[in-house]
């Protein structure tokens, strides 16, 4: 495992933001970390990127202790903050090159490392242009360049398509699958777009600082949700029956045979599983 949080504990005040979570996260995986606004999904990965300290638990990374060998944490993960952390006046070459100095590249590695992060990140035709001057989806690739520019083994991304279009965030969506596929890198999502999550290897949900549940989509779907089974008789009558499995819908449908208009059945989703797990609950984190 690349990834391993044991007992993480970390309070702001009297705010418990995180509340002894445990999970791991397999090497090469795509997982997802799916909560609503203020149930701890960016404390959590704040804290696994060093950036705040935990107050209780043991957190690793690529086998490294996040507090004792934090400079060797940084070395292994890209970020890909909520907000821009780039300089809207400078270029978006010099932006990815003071970040590439920064890990100690210099010469012709550091403007091989640049170079190949807008390769990567199809941005070459925007390196002379300020990044203050850039669309909201130009910005986006241009923030994923700058977490490649020294190859990370993980790629962690809070909330990277909020505000964007659909076909932007489909783009955006395509590159970081690519990038999982072709690096075998591991990648760390938080999002509120459920289907961003739907190709995820694993996914845990966090509800107000505490994980409520952890498993594959299929498993999520299956344990916390329903499919449903709709029939219009030729009468006209309407007929609905929720179904623990797609299977169970035949033995439903036989006693109608002769006498249905239109079968449809509607699968479950992980925004079903989502809402069943959190809907209810008003957050104060």
């Amino acid at each position: 495992m690349i990834i391993q949080v044991d007992s993480l504990f970390k309070a702001y005040g009297d705010v418990k933001a995180v509340n002894g979570i445990s999970f791991e996260v397999g090497e090469g995986n795509l997982f997802s970390f799916l909560g609503t606004n203020g149930a701890g999904k960016s404390t959590t990965i704040n804290v696994l990127t060093t950036l705040i300290s935990k107050d209780q638990g043991t957190v690793c990374v690529g086998g490294f202790d996040i507090e004792r060998s934090a400079g060797q944490v940084r070395k292994l993960i890209g970020v890909v903050f909520q907000d821009s952390v780039l300089d809207p006046i400078l270029s978006v070459r010099e932006n990815l090159t003071v970040r590439g100095s920064m890990y100690g590249l210099h010469g012709s590695r550091l403007r091989g490392a640049v170079a190949n992060a807008m390769a990567i990140t199809n941005v070459e035709e925007l390196a002379s242009r300020h990044y203050g001057k850039l669309s909201g989806g130009q910005r986006r690739r241009v923030d994923i360049a700058r977490s490649l520019v020294h190859m990370p083994k993980v790629l962690f991304l809070d909330e990277p398509t909020t505000g964007l279009d659909p076909k932007t965030r489909n783009d955006i969506w395509h590159l970081i699958r690519e990038l999982q596929k072709s690096n075998g890198m591991t990648v760390f999502l938080t999002t509120h777009y459920m289907e961003e999550a739907a190709d995820s290897d694993d996914i845990v949900v966090i509800h107000r600082g505490e994980i409520k549940a952890h498993g594959t989509p299929l498993e999520l779907k299956t344990k916390y949700c329903s499919d449903l089974l709709k029939l219009t008789l030729t009468t006209g009558e309407y007929i609905e029956h929720k179904l623990v499995e797609t299977t169970n819908a035949l033995p439903i449908i036989d006693p109608y045979r002769g006498r249905i208009s239109n079968v449809e059945i509607i699968n479950g989703t992980l925004d079903d599983v989502f809402l069943n797990l959190t809907e209810g609950f008003e957050d104060v984190n």
